[in-house]
């Protein structure tokens, strides 16, 4: 039987030492919810014993029933017909299975229904069904949806839509995205407009892209304010699935195939406003975009895990000249490198989780302050995690699926030819990792959302408390190699932030965000190591492996002459 919970040392080595504490105490409210709720914790202690519990019954879910699922999931697909998706009846299964587990509200309050844990944990979820079926994980990962609603609807809206997203009734799509605006979304034209007799809402137009399109309850972008054309005329509405709200097609896609991705025509269709008018885009959509930005990065790395360990067997499996071929330095080697980077990106995305919990958390916090009172603790320390949060989420996202696709396409490199036949599952996973790079924002978006917080140096407290450990030995060489490397860093961001020019900052964001990655996830794998000692070897090989990776970046940052934007166009042009 397999548990792709149990079976993770190192899933279940982040779980047992992430320190959830703060967390779990403000999401329990000081755990007086025991009082009113059966299954709420009394104490951390026994929050830890409860995550524990369901995550290795989603683990065995995933391993032993989603995972042996997913091929014929994959081959065959949902189906369309006059205008209606059907999932496929072991997608149904899955989803079933998943409805009967109740994790179907994993963060929504008890009072909704929901199991009132922490994304951290539900994170750890979605790269469990990733691993087992990446495509279902666009189903199970919808429950940001929700938790929209849960902060910015009115109480009548969640009182209506969150019970029946956390039993499982209700699904739900995000419908931003249009035929010709992509990641341009404050170019949406998708009307809303208010009927001034009945004061009703009524959206017109087209939508593309649409994961899970065919859904119950959908979150859209429309255009509000008539004669605008930015993202200040946008709002945020709520419709149900109705004869006006049509599904034209679903697309034929590379990878992804168990769920549906829809083209949607809105004939006047009713809907409700989700929040305030003209924050639609500029507050909303960022806060669901912060969320798919941390789904995707667990489905990525939940791709990256499946991949590994396909690789892993197979190589062990295989014999080339009477002998394994993981026995060959070439191949071990990139196991190793395959592993390290798995880790590594698991590091990140779950100190990325624990932020984007204590942002959550203190905004919430903050926003129950009365009226004319100040908390000044309070509002600082919402400040400080919303900066970090806004740095960590994009540098987790171009990370865990720039690895995913790395790792998917070096199983390929193992299995060989066998590994381009449709039979095995390498393959697959290659397919369905292309898009995690580019959907919830592309990579060079995140690494434009991340460049920002960069310059303005907003992890440097963090790197300066994981640097004052007290390491010793390989560790103590490690993180003065990475000592080195951050001074470095610091010269090649005071070189591109002293020239002032925006576009020049956007050119150099790349080598600069992906050697803040590779200085903080060190340290974090340098304090892992402290926590655990099997653990030194990983972090030894992680510096070791980023330091020429470091000094290249650098050196092209540091190049003058090449780095100027009319270089690269002399280039592009030739």
């Amino acid at each position: 039987m397999a548990n792709f919970f149990t079976e993770n040392k190192d899933l279940q080595f982040t779980l047992a030492n992430l320190d959830l504490e703060e967390v779990v105490k403000m999401r329990e409210e000081n755990y007086i919810e025991s009082e009113k709720f059966q299954h709420a914790p009394v104490d951390y202690k026994d929050a830890l014993d409860n995550y524990r519990r369901v995550l290795e019954v989603i683990g065995e879910i995933t391993g032993d029933r989603i995972d042996p699922r997913s091929r014929q999931v994959d081959e065959e697909g949902p189906h369309f017909e006059n205008g209606k998706v059907t999932y496929h009846p072991l997608t149904q299964k899955n989803i079933q299975d998943l409805k009967n587990a109740q994790v179907m509200g994993v963060m929504l309050p008890y009072k909704y229904g929901g199991l009132n844990f922490p994304n951290t944990v539900y994170t750890m979820m979605t790269e469990m069904v990733s691993r087992a079926d990446a495509s279902l994980q666009n189903l199970f990962g919808l429950q940001d949806i929700s938790e929209t609603i849960l902060d910015f609807g009115t109480e009548e809206q969640k009182n209506k839509y969150l019970p029946q997203f956390a039993t499982g009734e209700a699904d739900g799509s995000m419908d931003l995205t249009e035929p010709d605006s992509g990641s341009d979304l404050q170019s949406v034209r998708l009307k809303a407009t208010l009927d001034p007799k009945t004061g009703k809402w009524y959206l017109d137009g087209m939508k593309r892209f649409i994961t899970n399109g065919c859904a119950k309850i959908h979150l859209v972008l429309a255009r509000s304010e008539e004669g605008t054309t930015d993202g200040r005329g946008l709002s945020m509405f709520i419709c149900e699935k109705c004869p006006e709200l049509v599904v034209r097609r679903i697309e034929h896609k590379l990878g992804i195939h168990g769920v549906a991705t829809c083209e949607l025509q809105y004939n006047h269709v009713p809907a409700e406003l989700c929040g305030q008018r003209r924050r639609g885009l500029t507050k909303y959509v960022m806060s669901l975009m912060n969320g798919a930005r941390v789904a995707i990065s667990g489905q990525g790395l939940g791709i990256a895990e499946a991949a590994y360990y396909e690789a892993k067997k197979y190589a062990a499996e295989r014999e080339q000249f009477k002998s394994p071929i993981d026995k060959f330095p070439a191949i071990y080697d990139m196991l190793t490198r395959m592993k390290i980077k798995i880790l590594a990106s698991r590091t990140l995305l779950y100190e990325t989780t624990k932020h984007v919990d204590l942002r959550a958390c203190y905004t919430k916090k903050f926003e129950e302050i009365p009226a004319g009172q100040v908390n000044e603790e309070i509002r600082e320390r919402q400040k400080y995690y919303s900066k970090v949060a806004a740095i960590l989420t994009p540098m987790s996202k171009a990370m865990c699926t720039e690895v995913a696709n790395q790792v998917s396409y070096d199983t390929i490199q193992i299995h060989g030819g066998t590994g381009f036949m449709h039979d095995f599952n390498a393959e697959r996973y290659y397919r369905d990792a292309r898009i995690t790079n580019i959907y919830e924002g592309t990579t060079q978006l995140q690494v434009v959302a991340a460049i920002g917080g960069v310059i303005q140096r907003t992890l440097d407290p963090l790197i300066k408390k994981l640097a004052s450990l007290p390491y010793d030995g390989a560790l103590e060489r490690m993180a003065k190699e990475l000592d080195k490397m951050h001074r470095k860093h610091l010269e090649a961001v005071k070189f591109v932030a002293e020239k002032k020019d925006s576009n020049y900052h956007d050119l150099m964001a790349r080598p600069l965000v992906d050697n803040e990655t590779y200085i903080f996830v060190g340290y974090l794998m340098l304090r892992d190591a402290l926590k655990s000692r099997e653990r030194e070897i990983l972090a030894e090989k992680f510096v070791l492996y980023s330091i020429p990776e470091f000094n290249s970046r650098f050196d092209l940052v540091m190049s003058n002459d090449f780095t100027t934007i009319d270089k690269h166009r002399e280039i592009v042009d030739y």
